[in-house]
């Protein structure tokens, strides 16, 4: 278990990397750990960087692969605090993700479990992640 803390702890210290390239790949490496409380934490502020558009892109295409309840629920909390370009960006990436054929979660059927979660702001993000998704079927 500490190895596996540990290796989290590195995750984390590249969140806040000042390579952009760095905390992509920690997007990426942490999205699987969405339900940690420290990841999720770190992943929101990825998906809210405000330095590099790529950041947050990435970010989101990987929670939304990873698809669980806790990884779509990060997106949306951010979405709830995003400015637009950050808000388009996210957009982007559920697209990039959603557009892969390769074993893609079904994002509607979690946010439409996030319509009942107990934070408004939770339910309002995923009403905007659903409609992206839905977006995508026309």
């Amino acid at each position: 278990m500490a190895e596996m803390t540990s290796g989290l702890d590195a995750v984390l210290a590249g969140a806040l990397s000042p390579s952009w390239s760095q905390r992509v790949r920690a997007g990426h490496d942490l999205a699987s750990f969405a339900d940690v409380p420290e990841a999720a934490k770190a992943l929101v502020e990825l998906l809210l960087d405000d330095e590099d558009t790529a950041v947050t892109r990435q970010t989101a295409e990987a929670l939304t692969r990873v698809g669980s309840v806790a990884a779509v629920r990060l997106i949306a909390l951010a979405v709830a605090e995003a400015d637009d370009n950050q808000a388009d960006w996210m957009q982007t990436g559920v697209h990039d993700a959603l557009a892969r054929t390769d074993g893609v979660p079904d994002v509607a059927a979690v946010c439409g479990q996030l319509a009942r979660d107990p934070e408004a702001i939770v339910r309002r993000g995923a009403s905007e992640i659903s409609a992206w998704a839905d977006g995508m079927k026309s």
